[in-house]
């Protein structure tokens, strides 16, 4: 005869169980297109004329575009991109599949 089941202890947190491996794939692939998407136009634009210097809205906010067009502005808002384009890549690299 088997013994009844005890109930669990509240003070026990319940741990769900992981997702499904394919949408733990679907998800990284996601996350990394994200971050290559993103950070390529961060690294990017800031050096395209047409959308950073030639820009309708910071033309009117001519206090703004003063400082989007300095040089460390720039190189700032790219190394964001590269940095968040990096994070794709480590992402990518690192992925393991919890199974449960």
């Amino acid at each position: 005869m088997q013994a009844a089941q005890q109930p669990s202890d509240p003070r026990v947190p319940h741990t769900p169980a992981p997702a499904p491996v394919w949408l733990q794939r679907m998800s990284l692939v996601v996350l990394v297109l994200f971050c290559f998407y993103i950070g390529g136009l961060l690294a990017i634009l800031p050096w395209s004329p047409r959308y950073w210097d030639q820009n309708g809205w910071l033309l009117a906010h001519p206090a703004v575009e003063s400082i989007l067009n300095k040089g460390w502005v720039r190189g700032l808002v790219s190394g964001i991109g590269l940095l968040d384009v990096w994070i794709g890549v480590s992402e990518l690299l690192h992925y393991r599949d919890v199974r449960g």
